[in-house]
């Protein structure tokens, strides 16, 4: 839906489905009745995901001309309900609920031919579900794990120049497609803690090096990944609009802040400590920053720190969880500022891990969650 002109939703990614029948039953499930919550009477956008096995269930073959039958299903079913795709989450190409994940999700990578062609893929998908004058954003992971390539993310060595040289082939697919259809994607790149680009900093560094397409390619700002690694907003906006950089997207998230790092703040942390999902923390002592690939790994470290900000994707409507704080105040100075000077025409809501909060956070059914987070989102806007 358009709230002061950017269109707002949610990331289907909340909801475990890894077939294109289960992304479907999802879509009528549940997205239909979100919709009924926050914007009965207008068009309501859906930020949607795809594995690699449903995008390829969902079209086969990515001859476009085999396309149009599926996806022009797809696209009647939408237009009846009032529903539109203008984005897809393309991070996570692989199985993303029930099993553990952990760095895996950034597999494949930039460096790795697969995720050039899951990403054209999508792009397939995208451009036939788009409607008319909107551009599309695919999301998708900052190069690589850090752990895959530790280098400087300003570095021109080799593992840089192959990732940039698989973006740049992405870029020139989306300026084809835009020449065959007139539609308008941009591939954007989602800083994360431990990967490549863990900031948007970085995310700079890395376009400026290797003169990346900024008409294709931009980047995913999101509040949780920002507000973790203590970037300061309005110098990372600063930083981008200087170098020309889109922001494509910003996905609008909390992570987990602790101060004071404390015995209690560590006992009331163990929960939050499962077996799926990667949770980095970033320890802050003064100026200084130590970042931990995962919370256990932190946990186990007795070492002091004012503050721990702690990668673990929070409902954004609670401040608090318990004794332990959220990030909650930096998203709530991001939308301030969307508002102020609009910083992207995509918002989307990305609250994956509710299966895997404590139980005590995710009592109420998820429809109620998700229309709960839209609403408190649409309140600051």
């Amino acid at each position: 839906m358009l709230v002061n002109g950017s269109h707002l939703t949610y990331c289907t990614n909340i909801h475990p489905a890894e077939s294109w029948e289960e992304v479907r039953a999802n879509l009528e499930r549940f997205v239909v009745e979100v919709k009924a919550r926050v914007s009965p009477d207008a068009p309501f956008g859906v930020g949607l995901r795809l594995s690699a096995r449903a995008a390829s269930e969902l079209v086969g073959s990515r001859s476009r001309a085999r396309l149009a039958s599926p996806l022009g299903v797809l696209r009647r079913w939408l237009d009846e309900r009032g529903l539109y795709v203008f984005t897809i989450n393309g991070f996570p190409y692989g199985p993303f609920h029930g099993t553990p994940v952990k760095e895996q999700v950034y597999r494949p990578d930039w460096l790795e031919a697969e995720r050039v062609e899951y990403t054209k893929r999508l792009a397939d998908i995208l451009i036939e579900l788009l409607p008319d004058g909107v551009t599309g954003t695919i999301s998708t992971v900052p190069g690589c794990f850090q752990a895959r390539a530790p280098w400087n993310p300003g570095d021109a060595g080799d593992a840089g120049r192959a990732m940039a040289s698989n973006l740049a082939r992405c870029a020139e697919y989306l300026a084809q497609l835009e020449r065959d259809t007139g539609k308008h994607l941009i591939l954007a790149l989602e800083p994360e803690p431990c990967c490549v680009m863990e900031t948007l900093g970085q995310a700079v560094e890395f376009f400026e090096r290797h003169a990346l397409d900024r008409r294709y390619l931009g980047v995913c700002l999101d509040a949780c990944h920002a507000a973790v690694e203590f970037e300061q907003l309005g110098v990372a906006l600063a930083q981008l609009r200087a170098a020309n950089i889109t922001i494509a997207k910003v996905q609008l998230g909390c992570g987990l802040r602790i101060a004071p790092v404390d015995a209690a703040a560590r006992e009331a942390l163990e929960p939050f400590a499962e077996g799926v999902y990667l949770h980095q923390v970033v320890a802050r002592s003064g100026s200084e920053l130590v970042r931990y690939v995962d919370l256990p790994e932190a946990l186990a470290d007795a070492r002091a720190a004012d503050e721990w900000r702690v990668h673990f994707h929070v409902p954004i409507f609670r401040e608090h969880f318990g004794t332990l704080g959220s990030t909650q105040g930096d998203l709530a100075a991001l939308l301030a500022e969307h508002r102020r000077m609009p910083i992207s025409t995509h918002l989307e809501v990305e609250t994956y891990t509710w299966d895997v909060l404590p139980a005590e956070f995710r009592a109420e059914p998820i429809v109620d969650a998700v229309a709960r987070e839209l609403a408190w989102v649409i309140e600051r806007l």
